[in-house]
């Protein structure tokens, strides 16, 4: 225990021991994060046998960074609205699936030559529209990349032996690893890349490509899509912590939080003058702030996105027929879009439809950000008639940014967080890029797997 807080811990732990403060809590874990991982978390720990388990997060909703924004009839996100019916999250709250509206996605990307086309790359229009002389020169690039540029220390590097440098470049996919990652692609660790970016090689590589050209039929989907309910978020993650109740658990939202001690092998948490006292702590929040808690030194280099999501409601004739568009052009802030009303349906005959823009990428302004977007899309076609912006939202600690040798860093920022009592994991708590709530779940599982209670997947 620090210095800093030493007498003044002890002092609130006595008179937590000797009275029945009303002021203070006991309970056998303290789970820091109200996310998917956090809410995973929690139903684990119930399985496993505790019975007192106070879930804490700072945001004054559940469901961490799945964030919804309302204007009358309009429901946006923060945050990726799509679940699976056989993802493992409907094992713990099995509650969730009725809740679910079922939908189709399709999925598609605005390349460089203007055109929405498949995602992530098209035969047809990245390759063969290109005319025979720079097909030549594509299968030539992708061919030397396999051969002579086997050392990847890096996302681009990554990329360009499955691809070549050739269409890397053509298909947009760099200046999308840009856009997306918030820094350019030949900084982004090679770890990442290889965890997290196995889907060049799944779907671009030759051998895919000729693969699917060769397929006569479309494979069809293993699982069911399903959305967010219509009114959001929050009537989800409310069903989820309602089962967390009845099975022993509490919730602390808006909780500003001051500071986390170790005491014996106890953990105190204090806010606003109360104190909490566990056993255990489970965290899925940012490491950076996990560490100031704990008066732990701070892990500087362990940046996160700020995300900028803009809402607009639109009449008129937008270009294309999908739900999710990607931006892979070389212009433009913007990284992806998706058409709410295509799941929910239109309101007083609007589509709705929201856009991600890396917030540091365009001065984290929203005004900025809105014009850039209208510019693109006019210069691509696309939303020709009324296009309007209903609102705009900020999300801080989106996800991580994995510059070189970020990866180390968070290693060893969570085996020092294991070496003072607490166990850190999930997108922020181990800064580790998650996908969807099937990893996240997963995830969550195999950090807190016991092997009585949770089967090896």
């Amino acid at each position: 225990m620090s210095d800093r807080w030493g007498s003044g811990m002890e002092e609130t732990v006595q008179r937590i021991d000797d009275a029945d403060s009303t002021a203070a809590q006991h309970c056998d874990v303290i789970v820091l994060g109200a996310g998917v991982s956090g809410l995973v978390s929690a139903s684990v720990l119930a399985n496993q046998g505790c019975r007192r388990i106070i879930v804490v997060d700072e945001y004054a909703h559940l469901g961490g960074n799945h964030i919804d924004w309302s204007s009358g009839d309009y429901t946006f996100d923060i945050g990726s609205l799509i679940f699976q019916d056989d993802s493992p999250l409907l094992q713990h709250f099995p509650e969730l699936l009725p809740l679910y509206v079922p939908i189709q996605p399709r999925w598609a990307r605005l390349n460089p030559q203007g055109l929405i086309t498949a995602y992530p790359i098209s035969v047809k229009d990245d390759i063969l529209r290109a005319g025979p002389a720079e097909v030549a020169r594509i299968l030539a690039s992708a061919a030397y990349a396999r051969l002579f540029k086997r050392r990847m220390r890096n996302a681009r590097e990554f990329a360009r032996h499955w691809i070549g440098a050739r269409l890397l470049h053509r298909s947009g996919l760099d200046a999308y690893m840009t856009r997306f990652y918030g820094i350019a692609s030949d900084r982004i660790g090679i770890e990442l890349a290889r965890k997290r970016m196995q889907w060049i090689s799944e779907h671009a590589s030759l051998r895919a490509i000729l693969g699917r050209l060769r397929r006569t039929k479309p494979q069809a989907p293993a699982n069911r899509q399903m959305a967010r309910p219509r009114e959001g978020f929050a009537t989800l993650y409310a069903a989820a912590a309602a089962s967390l109740t009845v099975r022993g658990a509490s919730f602390l939202l808006g909780a500003n939080i001051d500071r986390i001690e170790k005491l014996g092998n106890r953990f105190v948490l204090l806010r606003e003058g109360q104190a909490i006292v566990a056993d255990r702590i489970v965290s899925t929040i940012p490491v950076p702030r996990l560490q100031a808690l704990c008066n732990l030194p701070v892990s500087q280099e362990l940046e996160t996105i700020t995300l900028l999501a803009l809402y607009f409601s639109f009449d008129g004739t937008r270009g294309f027929g999908e739900e999710i568009i990607y931006n892979f052009s070389y212009d433009g802030a913007w990284k992806r879009l998706t058409m709410y009303s295509d799941f929910y349906g239109r309101v007083q005959g609007r589509e709705y439809f929201g856009v991600e823009v890396i917030a540091n990428h365009i001065g984290k302004s929203i005004t900025r950000a809105e014009a850039d977007f209208r510019n693109h899309v006019a210069a691509n076609g696309l939303f020709r008639g009324d296009l309007r912006l209903e609102g705009g939202q900020f999300l801080d600690n989106a996800y991580p940014i994995y510059r070189n040798g970020a990866d180390e860093s968070a290693t060893e920022a969570v085996k020092a967080l294991k070496e003072f009592g607490i166990e850190s994991f999930g997108r922020q708590g181990g800064f580790n890029y998650q996908p969807t709530a099937r990893v996240s779940t997963i995830e969550a599982e195999a950090a807190l797997r016991s092997a009585a209670t949770i089967p090896a997947r």
